[in-house]
């Protein structure tokens, strides 16, 4: 587990690393990128870079944490990647559900490997499990339909980095938003009309909005204001301000 800068999120956990890309948003892959450095400084949980790899030792990491935290699960890979076998996702599964007191946030561009796995009752779905799907473009606006059909008990959508308007955004039983454009060299421009039809599409069904970055070269200095706003919604607003557990 690594304390992590990524805004909507507080911890990492990787049980898994490496991947392979599917659609436009993994052009840029910074988790490739990081890979890449970390197997260069010989680190080595990443001697095989990029390649997909399990990691069993990590499984007993979460055990260990005893301050509540939320955490990104597998931000350097997909944990429904085809190639992880069924019996270790159920294994992080289990360690999820065995952890109660932590927010466990997962999130896929294979929609289509959740739904089939959820659909053969593979899966269980703890409280504290938040399932996300990656929506960078109008071309992927189907994984929300697959996400919709699981029985996780909080869904979420990663629009990062988006890439297109998504004109036909359904957020009927999605319960978080997120938008972020690209950073870092080649980054593709994220549109100010974009971001601000989801913002309004989240307003109108009352479904928490929260804005990453604006991303470019320097994402920094582009920062993360819309129209002076920061806004930085949460499933956390469903209950409150408690933890959804």
């Amino acid at each position: 587990m690594t304390n992590s800068k990524i805004e909507w999120t507080e911890s990492t956990w990787n049980p898994v690393t490496g991947c392979t890309k599917v659609s436009e948003g993994c052009r840029h892959c910074y988790a490739e990128s990081f890979a890449r450095r970390l197997q260069g400084m010989g680190v080595e949980k990443y001697r095989d870079g990029f390649r997909l790899t399990c990691h069993p030792d990590a499984l007993q990491e979460p055990f260990r944490w005893k301050k509540p935290r939320v955490v990104f699960v597998n931000s350097m890979s997909d944990l429904f990647h085809k190639d992880i076998p069924l019996d270790y996702i159920q294994k992080v599964f289990s360690v999820m559900r065995q952890n109660p007191h932590h927010v466990f946030q997962v999130l896929t561009k294979r929609a289509d490997v959740l739904r089939y796995y959820d659909s053969e009752g593979w899966l269980t779905w703890p409280h504290n499990v938040w399932m996300g799907v990656t929506v960078e473009n109008a071309d992927n606006v189907g994984r929300i339909e697959l996400l919709r059909q699981t029985g996780a008990k909080v869904k979420f959508l990663s629009c990062e980095p988006l890439l297109s308007a998504l004109p036909d955004l359904n957020l009927t039983g999605i319960d978080w938003v997120i938008v972020g454009g690209e950073s870092g060299r080649g980054a593709r421009q994220m549109k100010e009309e974009w971001v601000l039809d989801i913002r309004e599409k989240c307003l109108a069904a009352n479904v928490p909005f929260f804005f990453k970055q604006w991303g470019g070269v320097n994402k920094k200095a582009a920062g993360r204001l819309l129209e002076g706003k920061v806004y930085d919604g949460s499933p956390m607003e469903l209950v409150g301000g408690e933890r959804l557990l």
